[in-house]
């Protein structure tokens, strides 16, 4: 299993948030993690809301809204 640290060490070298990895992190995160993993966690966030990170999952919600609209 990989771990909130790696997820994010991969988000942020990417610059993408995959909906794999979206979901992994979501179930890592409903159990105990250390103060390392909470740290890396609020590194992601930040990018994220710095546009330095995408995630799948908005990028295909956005194309749906898109293509729906025209």
């Amino acid at each position: 299993m990989t771990g909130i640290r790696e997820i994010v060490q991969q988000a942020l070298a990417t610059g993408l948030l995959s909906i794999e990895a979206e979901d992994q992190l979501r179930l890592l995160l409903t159990h105990k993690y250390d103060a390392d993993d909470r740290e890396a966690f609020m590194q992601l966030q930040s990018a994220a809301m710095k546009g330095l990170v995408q995630q799948e999952s908005r990028i295909q919600l956005e194309l749906k809204t898109s293509l729906a609209a025209a």
